[in-house]
């Protein structure tokens, strides 16, 4: 029996050209690989991930099933995918966050559909597809961390700067924005840490993403559960870097920050979402809001460890208003953080947020599933309170040009250098940051997701600005007003990360 598992791409910020960039913007589909430790050995498997490449599928041995994955901005064209297999004959059975969370939609493109953790549910999905008797549906349930199969790192090639390791899942925090909570539950489920061990020991890339979505946790059985497993990894002598994501509390614990430092930890993603109370508030941050948290003297506790910062925010809360784009870059500025990534506000099905957002009628990206696409985080999907179409880009664009101008990344890096805190992380992070934004920067001037109202959005600009005082030669100069709107309808998520 010949199995397919595949991760599609997103047309729109697919890597598969050729640049220096691209093996630091892709990251192993390790959901494919778990599931592969999980496939019989009489079954053949090829893992496809699109992000590398894409093969010309009809000369390819035809398989007996197709397993596709996806997060909602790979939505579209795992349905593509489906319709063509199935054209052939070929069943294809689909699971991932984005079909858990549209479960009606995903059930009438492909022939099978597998919701939430599919390992207790992959073994029969199997079993019925030699007989050729698919369910419509096979409902996966939270499974124990120590049933989770070590990864079949041996089934991809060559391609990733990154390796891959999950050790925890769950997430008790439950922001408005985040599906996790959803999908994976609330309860913080950790991973034997001799299994976490001994899979590290399979991953070939010197440099390993954990993607938990926080690995130290929240209370303080969780950060001893992480401390324990670094001592394994440091007494393992795995000699491998690796960078994670976690919580701002991460920095109020000096013993854990030298055991991660020692166990190989080079960098850290800390979602700070925004840099206002009311902003951290809208979005249920309650971990970010503590009195007395200072977050630059937290930033700084890290890097003396010799561990990178990168900040993450969130665009587009109902309490950003004009401004916010230098408010964003000048607060990353004044934490110190090494990176800054920042996001749209993005209702993603299964959230609370799209639920109310859905319920107000401000999703403008709303032809689905074409639309999906555009759900990677990186396009401004909704309707916002006090931002238009053009005014977010606008904010978006001087929100990068300030925090990544090059006068800032040179200093960024003479610090790293002088500080000796991964100098050349620091170089390529902030040099394909500044690539990578230059691209979206391109692709948002192509299309017009507020459905035809930019235009008119631009034109009252136009007018607000002139009754400012600017003229219209200071207005055309905007990055965002230099090329005309699309006067087409043209249909609109790490890291579209979902997490």
């Amino acid at each position: 029996m010949r199995l397919y598992l595949i991760n599609p791409r997103n047309p729109l910020v697919s890597i598969a050209k050729k640049s220096r960039w691209r093996k630091y913007r892709v990251w192993k589909p390790l959901g494919l690989l778990m599931l592969a430790g999980l496939t019989p050995r009489e079954w053949e498997i090829k893992i496809i991930d699109e992000n590398l490449s894409v093969p010309d599928y009809e000369a390819l041995p035809r398989p007996d099933l197709v397993g596709i994955t996806a997060f909602t901005s790979q939505a579209t064209r795992a349905y593509e995918l489906a319709g063509e297999f199935r054209e052939r004959g070929v069943p294809v059975v689909m699971g991932g966050i984005h079909a858990t969370m549209c479960l009606e939609e995903a059930t009438e493109r492909v022939d099978s559909v597998v919701t939430g953790e599919a390992e207790s549910v992959w073994p029969q999905v199997l079993q019925d597809a030699r007989r050729g008797h698919l369910r419509p549906v096979y409902a996966g349930e939270h499974v124990s961390m120590a049933d989770v199969p070590p990864a079949r790192n041996d089934l991809l090639t060559n391609g990733y700067a990154f390796g891959s390791i999950q050790t925890t899942r769950g997430c008790p925090l439950d922001c408005s924005f985040c599906s996790v909570s959803a999908f994976n539950g609330k309860r913080y489920r950790q991973r034997p840490i001799e299994k976490v061990v001994e899979e590290f020991r399979t991953i070939r890339e010197r440099l390993v993403l954990i993607v938990d979505d926080n690995l130290i946790g929240t209370s303080p059985g969780h950060i001893a559960r992480a401390k324990d497993l670094f001592r394994a990894m440091i007494h393992a002598k795995l000699r491998k870097k690796w960078i994670c994501q976690a919580t701002i509390n991460t920095a109020e614990d000096d013993e854990l920050l030298t055991l991660a430092a020692k166990a190989g930890c080079k960098g850290v993603f800390i979602g700070f979402e925004s840099p206002t109370e009311e902003g951290l508030a809208e979005v249920g941050k309650k971990f970010n809001i503590l009195k007395g948290r200072d977050f630059r003297t937290s930033v700084r506790r890290i890097q003396r460890h010799k561990i990178s910062v990168v900040g993450s925010f969130i665009m587009g809360l109902d309490t950003d208003e004009r401004g916010i784009g230098k408010r964003i870059a000048d607060a990353a500025e004044h934490y110190g953080v090494d990176l800054l990534n920042v996001l749209f506000l993005t209702p993603l099905p299964g959230t609370r947020l799209w639920d109310r957002m859905k319920a107000q009628g401000r999703i403008a990206a709303d032809s689905f599933p074409e639309d999906w696409k555009y759900f990677t985080l990186t396009f401004p999907v909704a309707r916002y309170k006090h931002l238009s179409w053009t005014g977010i880009l606008q904010e978006m664009d001087a929100c990068d040009r300030r925090f990544y101008s090059r006068r800032r990344i040179l200093y960024r890096i003479w610090c790293s250098f002088w500080r000796r805190r991964g100098p050349q992380c620091a170089t390529v992070g902030n040099l394909s940051f500044r690539h990578n934004l230059r691209t979206y920067r391109n692709l948002c001037k192509k299309v017009d997701l507020s459905r035809g109202r930019a235009l008119d959005a631009y034109t009252e600009e136009r007018a607000s600005h002139s009754e400012a005082g600017f003229t219209t030669e200071e207005l055309s100069g905007s990055p965002f007003m230099s090329t005309p709107v699309a006067s087409q309808d043209v249909p609109y998520s790490c890291r579209d990360s979902e997490s």
